[in-house]
């Protein structure tokens, strides 16, 4: 139980700082929405972004999540020596392979802005290749701060990791205001640079944590090798993702000059709310099953993995009613000012109400993901996520065509429902029940209760336009829903609200 109420300390911490660093993030969406609005220029740089990502991003992605549960396994059958040793190496075969990736783009750039957003032409296109030939350089500096946050969250250390997203967003923030008032070129070495800033806030507590870098690459080390196999599923199933993505931004740039930044700042929307409940809650909860996993503790594991599901249903439901709700008031709030126009209010607001709809979606999958590579089975996600992708395409093409934009907002959010409701079956025959009759129950309870906390702020928020502005109207009604959804759940006898209820009756009373 200490452990299980450490983890939900050490979640709420993380969400404090995840909320400051999202907060950030979002000022620099609606800077970046201010000077640029949804144009050529934004297209241009958030392909240059997705390039870099997606280039690196998968291979990332797949090290990363099968480095933390090898680790584990190392330091308890070898010692941490021995991990520290498996992480040197890794550190070194890493930068070898970001100069070749970074090597290829600079080679093949223009032929990856085409791939990437085959509707660029003329000046777009050329701002693009310029973009992207820069942003590259960052690759270093990602697969770097990928790895090190997983060995500083293994030695929990998890706060300096999540404080990397502040000087991230501020140093993106800098660079795009004076790239207003120089040239647009900045936005992509301020990019670069924030990017750099992680890395180094990381460097000082990695060798408080008794790293000692050597310029050592040993490709016969028989870790890297069981590393290697973990990660070829995982990088698989990370690749779909990416793709995914391609497939969107390709398509958008396809329909019209900026529907790119539309669905960006759509996405955005419903990741700034991801990225405060969900991210906070798998960051801590992967290494702690990973451990259990390792030590075979099946009945803890899936305990912990309800628990965290539980959890999100609690705090995304909610929010998803809300955002459905509330999708162009609030999208006018952030970003209705500047080069903003109507046009991009009516093309964000509508990628994200239904980018909306797959939130929930999205959050529960990211814990079973974590869940199966915790247990090593890193093939169930990538089947998983090629069925997804499949979907997810053929969507795009039939959608996008009815609904533009917001069809390809539609589309992930279907194949994202659907792709967890397969993954939650695979989990449930590989360790046997999870307790889905109480997870669901106590899904149909945060539900109604969301509908009514919806319906509240709805009438509040049509009440106030009569006697104040869209932008307070929104607020209030927004804090007032906020106030009516802790009420009711408090009344619903949710087990989710009983637990966190429980453990802040337990402090009070050791404090007093």
């Amino acid at each position: 139980m200490k452990v299980r109420i450490d983890m939900k300390k050490i979640a709420i911490l993380l969400m404090v700082i995840t909320i400051l660093s999202k907060l950030l993030g979002l000022l620099r969406d609606i800077v970046l929405s201010y000077f640029y609005g949804t144009s050529a220029i934004s297209d241009a740089y958030l392909i240059a972004i997705t390039i870099s990502a997606i280039v690196f991003g998968f291979v990332v992605s797949g090290i990363s999540t099968g480095y933390i549960p090898l680790f584990r396994k190392i330091e308890k059958e070898q010692g941490l020596e021995e991990g520290n040793k498996f992480t040197n190496n890794l550190v070194n075969m890493l930068l070898l392979l970001s100069t070749f990736i970074i090597g290829f783009g600079l080679l093949f750039t223009e032929q990856l802005v085409k791939i990437f957003a085959s509707g660029f032409e003329g000046e777009t296109l050329s701002l693009a290749v310029t973009f992207t030939r820069i942003s590259l350089i960052s690759i270093y500096f990602t697969g770097l701060f990928t790895l090190f946050s997983g060995y500083l969250q293994l030695h929990g250390n998890y706060v300096i990791p999540a404080l990397t997203g502040l000087p991230l967003n501020f140093i993106t923030i800098l660079s795009i205001y004076f790239s207003s008032i120089t040239t647009p070129s900045v936005l992509v070495i301020g990019l670069v640079a924030a990017t750099a800033s992680q890395l180094v806030l990381l460097i000082p507590f990695i060798y408080k944590s008794r790293y000692k870098h050597k310029l050592t690459l040993n490709f016969k080390d028989k870790h890297i090798q069981s590393l290697f196999y973990i990660s070829i599923p995982v990088i698989i199933g990370s690749s779909v993702d990416q793709i995914n993505v391609l497939v969107d931004r390709t398509i958008a740039s396809q329909l019209s000059v900026g529907g790119i930044s539309a669905l960006n700042y759509g996405n955005r929307l419903v990741g700034f709310v991801q990225g405060i409940f969900v991210l906070s809650i798998s960051t801590v909860m992967y290494p702690l099953i990973s451990k259990m996993a390792a030590e075979n503790d099946i009945k803890g594991l899936k305990k912990t993995v309800v628990e965290a599901i539980g959890s999100i249903n609690l705090l995304v439901i909610p929010a998803t009613v809300g955002a459905l709700l509330f999708a162009e008031p609030l999208v006018t709030l952030l970003f209705g000012r500047g080069a903003f126009d109507d046009e991009a209010l009516t093309m964000t607001s509508g990628a994200f109400f239904f980018y909306s709809i797959g939130m929930i979606g999205v959050g529960i999958r990211e814990i079973l993901d974590k869940a199966f590579y915790s247990l090593q089975d890193s093939r169930a996600p990538m089947v998983n996520a090629v069925i997804a992708l499949v979907l997810n395409i053929i969507l795009n093409i039939i959608l996008s065509r009815f609904l533009g934009i917001e069809g390809l907002a539609l589309a992930t959010s279907i194949s994202a429902v659907t792709c967890t409701i397969l993954l939650l079956v695979s989990l449930r025959k590989k360790i046997g029940p999870l307790g889905l009759k109480q997870l669901a129950l106590s899904f149909i309870k945060i539900s109604v209760a969301s509908v009514f906390m919806g319906g509240i702020a709805k009438l509040t928020y049509i009440y106030l336009l009569n006697i104040l502005s869209v932008y307070f109207s929104v607020v209030i009604a927004i804090a007032v829903g906020v106030v009516a959804y802790f009420i009711i759940i408090f009344f619903m006898r949710i087990e989710e609200v009983d637990v966190v209820l429980h453990t802040l009756r337990t402090k009070i009373k050791k404090s007093v």
